[in-house]
């Protein structure tokens, strides 16, 4: 573990933007519930997301979209209770703040007040910036989500890589500068070219976070549910699995099932 992760006690925006200026990665993780996020705490994951694909992970369904803000709370208020290092960002989910920036700030209130977590984290760029300079004045941090935006699926009609054309390619890099300017402390740049991700990390003073953005970024960011290997139909190109519990989780449930029927469990000595 790095030397800037042995001296803290809890990550702070100010512990991350020292990370970005030292050149420290800065590793982000899912979480969303209790067990879980003690165990990425403990391992020592900078930042966890409460991420808005629980909607996906946990509620099975097919889009980000149906999750609602009361949902977003309940597995927020789970994660804090477990850390005791990591920052805590929780997404806000579709409808809660698209309307307007008061509906924004209401929303974000409650998930301040009502899970203890550390920040949110909104998708757009140009469009919400009201919103993000309302957060903001309130006293909360507020981390970007620029490129895929899953909460615009039925926009884009697809989950391809973004911004690969020049337009669209400066309307992040110029939506990334206007995010920084309004005082988000991060940004996640999701599924677009590493050369326009590294553009984009070396033009911002903020950190960048990447998910299937190539390795010049600041930090990286995975769900959880895919990099332990959970989730086995997910297979995209930037998916590293460090293992593969869908196969392990499955073996050790059929032997639990061939030992109570076989009536091998418990034996003389698991029982009182």
């Amino acid at each position: 573990m790095s030397a800037v992760n042995k001296e803290i006690k809890r990550i702070t925006t100010h512990i991350l933007q020292k990370m970005k200026t030292d050149g420290e990665r800065i590793s982000m993780l899912t979480a969303y519930d209790f067990s879980m996020a003690r165990i990425f705490d403990d391992a020592g994951v900078d930042i966890l997301l409460v991420g808005d694909s629980a909607s996906n992970v946990m509620a099975g369904h097919e889009t980000t979209l149906p999750i609602t803000l009361d949902q977003m709370i309940y597995h927020a208020a789970s994660v804090v209770r477990a850390i005791r290092r990591s920052f805590v960002v929780v997404d806000l989910p579709f409808g809660s703040y698209q309307g307007n920036s008061k509906e924004a700030l209401s929303s974000t209130i409650r998930i301040m007040k009502e899970t203890g977590a550390h920040g949110v984290k909104i998708e757009g760029g140009e469009e919400i910036i009201e919103s993000v300079k309302r957060i903001i004045s309130a006293g909360v941090p507020v981390m970007g989500h620029l490129g895929l935006t899953p909460q615009s699926i039925y926009k884009f009609g697809t989950y391809a890589v973004r911004a690969t054309e020049d337009a669209e390619a400066q309307k992040l890099l110029q939506d990334a500068k206007l995010l920084q300017e309004a005082g988000a402390f991060a940004i996640v740049l999701e599924k677009i070219p590493a050369l326009l991700a590294k553009q984009v990390a070396e033009e911002l003073t903020i950190p960048t976070i990447g998910i299937g953005a190539g390795k010049y970024v600041d930090g990286q960011v995975l769900v959880m549910h895919d990099m332990l290997g959970i989730n086995k139909e997910f297979k995209p190109r930037f998916l590293r699995r460090y293992l593969n519990l869908y196969d392990d989780i499955y073996k050790a449930t059929q032997e639990y099932i061939h030992d109570v029927k076989r009536k091998d469990f418990p034996n003389d000595q698991e029982q009182y």
